[in-house]
């Protein structure tokens, strides 16, 4: 018999071929039939009917075969799912061997040991090629447009919303992998008919749901490779975007901000309130069960439709008559699902909420017999609209780091985003009992997969887009701490915030507590591994970003942040690099020219300065915002006339150290020399900038040709003469590119540093000064052997 080619693009045909060979003389499960063994698959395929096929293996050979292929049982369980799933099979055996396949799949995933993906196995014995046919509808820009207006119906809502989530999702990676810098090629929401119309007449439920879609049309590409990530690759694609015109996404951002109410809604979603039952003893177990099973919102909403319809049978109607029981309802849903590209696990997930009355139970007054197991788990509800709500912050953080930041802002201040989000906090985004230890089946406690954990996370990085450099910050707090920051203020003699004043009162938290207090508490009861810190910390610190208020900074020394962070930086033994960095970061907003923030730092780390300096040495692109920060305020203390202030500079060690040469040569040297144009990214491009803090401040003090001096002491020393220095003439030279058509980035420098960003520039041009006789320019301590500064970055 000869072995027909496999089909175009199946990506699978040599496995296909060694299975019809195999088939040839292995048997059909009984009698023989005439015909190609592939042909049969593939007719299966395509007609839906693949499990037939499965059949024609024998369990013996597809168990000897398992052991080379490493299918992890797959084909067999796909045999016996075959043999259970007749009309009057055993459905609970059916939904046992549906439970199994997913944990099958799950550790498959996590050990990677197999040959060939889960796909492919199902499409080998008889399943629909479903990655071969979503990358193909990808291609079909006219075809997804169509799908949108299947959303106008209830009923083909759910399955419609699936497969175009589907097909986005396949579609942004392929033009990932195909290095598509174009991001015209994702589809336009504006080209979608009565898209205003079509959004404004969704329920909650639906929009909830089209947020799926919007996350993967609104957001920019991202490519998942660290080279276009760099500086360089960021700036060349935005010069090309430059001509190109507005992106798909910032297209998209657009067209949904023109409907009216758009936003309006999201805030009412993203601050619905949750109605929990007391009991909540037995809902931890019965939710890590839900966990393993639940890996998407549609999910939800299909036991969400289950039980409102079950709410409306238990109404009853006029006339007596009953609706459909339960189990009718559900072999609907099972028959809608089968048309559909929907997950088995959903049919598993209905089925387990749901306990069918016995056989022949009986029916009083005309109404089925119900139990309480009929009705979905207050847990579901919750998690139900955890998983909505993680949507919805998630278009509105992407909106708010859009080109129409400022407008997104208004509208989330007025429909009282905040202040929702503060009533929700202790009920449900950070509520006590969903603890670390429901876990995902096959993963362990740190991992960031459920719902509750990504809400979380999700939750602290919307406030970081929303606090950053913005005066709507003050939203966070409610009117007691507004009034606490104003008596800050007045104790210490110094003119009030500006945006304080002008806060609208009528917008902030209510309560005891504002969002920020609660954060603050949350974050430090967090345990040391935990991996909310890095996003509790980034937060905090984006409310500090900007112009330094002092009133801001005793607000929150004032609730023992300072000593928090110390303890985490010295005491807990933190091993997150991430960590480190966020908590460096944040310690050096907190006490950038702020005498009271140093001296609160020396009395708690005089004991441990050896091994807190060692924290900072250990890893300077981590901590060289702190060095900064730290630099900046020694400059600043050194011109004031004040006795804390000389009493501060007399006793804190960490100011003592830095304001050594040495220190700030070996600083300096080490800043250079991990950085180069190539490798240049918005993570570290902060080293750049620091050594260049110091240049500024030497120059300053008139000492700007001693450091450059040092410097070239320090080449030779090594024996590289000119490495270092040839190295930061290119960055500098990179650094014009960057900063000098960037306004929103030449503004941060100035507000970090209180230093105008035209000394900024000055100080670069003074430094790529060409002229070898200028004591200030880094060519004249290049001996000409070694001169090498005009190189393409490119190179």
């Amino acid at each position: 018999m000869a072995a027909a080619p496999a089909a175009a693009g199946s990506g699978v045909g040599r496995g296909r071929r060694a299975a019809a060979t195999v088939a040839a003389w292995g048997g059909w499960g009984g009698r023989p039939r005439p015909g190609n063994i592939l042909l049969q698959l593939r007719q299966g395929q395509l007609t839906g009917r693949g499990l037939v096929r499965a059949v024609q293996f024998t369990e013996t050979f597809l168990t000897e075969r398992d052991k080379q292929s490493k299918w992890s049982g797959i084909p067999q369980l796909l045999l016996k799912l075959y043999a259970t799933s007749h009309l009057h099979s055993d459905f609970i055996e059916c939904q046992n061997i549906l439970k199994a396949m997913a944990f099958v799949t799950e550790e498959r995933k996590l050990t990677q040991e197999t040959t060939y993906p889960n796909t492919y196995i199902f499409d080998l014995f008889g399943g629909v090629d479903t990655e071969g046919v979503t990358k193909r509808l990808a291609e079909k820009n006219d075809f997804v447009i169509f799908l949108f207006t299947l959303m106008t119906s209830k009923k083909t809502f759910l399955q419609t919303a699936t497969l175009i989530e589907d097909i986005l999702g396949v579609k942004k990676a392929l033009l990932v992998i195909a290095q598509a810098e174009d991001a015209q090629e994702m589809i336009r929401l504006d080209e979608v008919p009565n898209l205003s119309s079509l959004v404004s007449n969704f329920d909650q439920q639906q929009l909830a749901n089209f947020c799926r879609i919007l996350a993967v049309t609104i957001s920019e590409m991202d490519t998942g490779n660290d080279d276009k990530h760099t500086l360089l690759a960021k700036n060349a694609q935005q010069k090309k975007s430059l001509s190109l015109g507005p992106s798909a996404a910032e297209i998209n951002q657009a067209a949904l901000l023109s409907i009216p109410g758009f936003v309006e809604r999201l805030c009412k979603l993203a601050t619905r309130k949750v109605s929990e039952s007391t009991g909540t003893a037995s809902f931890l177990q019965e939710l890590e069960e839900w966990y393993t099973w639940l890996d998407n919102a549609l999910v939800l909403d299909a036991l969400m439709r289950v039980a409102n319809e079950e709410s409306e049978h238990n109404q009853g109607t006029r006339d007596g008559s009953p609706e459909r029981s339960v189990q009718s309802r559900f072999e609907g849903q099972k028959h809608v699902s089968s048309q559909a590209v929907i997950e088995p696990s959903l049919l598993v997930a209905v089925s387990a909420s749901i306990v069918l009355p016995p056989p022949g139970a009986s029916e009083e007054n005309g109404l089925p017999h119900t139990s309480p197991r009929t009705q979905l788990p207050q847990s579901m509800k919750i998690m139900h609209e955890i998983m909505y709500k993680l949507e919805v912050l998630y278009v509105l953080c992407v909106l708010l780091m859009g080109r129409q930041r400022n407008q997104v802002h208004r509208m989330i201040a007025e429909f009282k985003l905040i202040p929702g989000l503060n009533n929700l906090f202790d009920k449900l985004i950070w509520r006590k009992h969903s603890a670390s230890a429901l876990v995902l089946h096959g993963h362990n406690q740190n991992c960031d997969c459920s719902p509750d954990i990504t809400l979380k996370i999700q939750f602290l990085r919307l406030l970081q887009s929303f606090s950053d450099h913005h005066e709507n910050k003050y939203l966070l707090l409610n009117n007691q701490e507004l009034n606490e920051l104003s008596a800050i203020s007045l104790k210490a003699n110094i003119p009030e915030v500006e945006a304080v004043l002008n806060t609208d009162r009528s917008l902030v938290c209510d309560g005891k507590r504002g969002l920020l207090t609660r954060l603050l508490q949350v974050m430090k009861k967090e345990p040391a591994e935990s991996s909310f810190r890095f996003w509790q910390a980034r937060a905090v610190e984006s409310f500090l970003r900007g112009t330094t208020s002092y009133a801001d900074q005793m607000f929150l020394l004032k609730r023992g942040l300072l000593e928090h962070i110390l303890y985490c930086i010295v005491d807990s033994e933190c091993k997150s690099r991430d960590v480190l960095q966020s908590y460096f970061d944040l310690l050096g907003e907190l006490m950038k020219f702020n005498v009271d923030a140093f001296k609160r730092f020396n009395k708690y780390i005089n004991t441990d300065a050896k091994v807190f300096l060692k924290q900072i040495n250990s890893s300077l692109v981590d901590s060289n915002m702190l060095v900064r920060c730290v630099t900046l305020s020694l400059d600043r203390f050194e011109n004031q006339v004040d006795m804390k202030v000389a009493e501060v500079l007399s006793e804190c060690r960490l100011l003592a150290y830095i304001s050594q040469v040495p220190t700030q040569m070996s600083f300096l040297f080490r800043l250079i020399n991990i950085i180069h144009v190539q490798t240049l990214t918005q993570e570290n491009v902060s080293c750049l900038n620091t050594s260049l803090v110091i240049l500024m401040l030497a120059r300053r003090k008139e000492r700007l040709p001693l450091y450059l001096r040092l410097l070239q002491r320090m080449e030779h020393s090594k024996k590289y003469p000119g490495f270092l220095l040839n190295n930061f003439h290119n960055l500098l030279r990179f650094w014009q590119q960057h900063y000098l058509h960037k306004d929103k980035d030449s503004t941060c420098l100035e507000n970090s540093s209180c230093i105008s960003f035209s000394y900024w520039k000055e100080t670069v041009s003074i430094l790529l000064n060409p002229d070898r006789q200028s004591p200030s320019a880094l060519v004249s301590y290049i001996e000409e052997p070694y001169m090498d500064i005009d190189r393409d970055f490119t190179e």
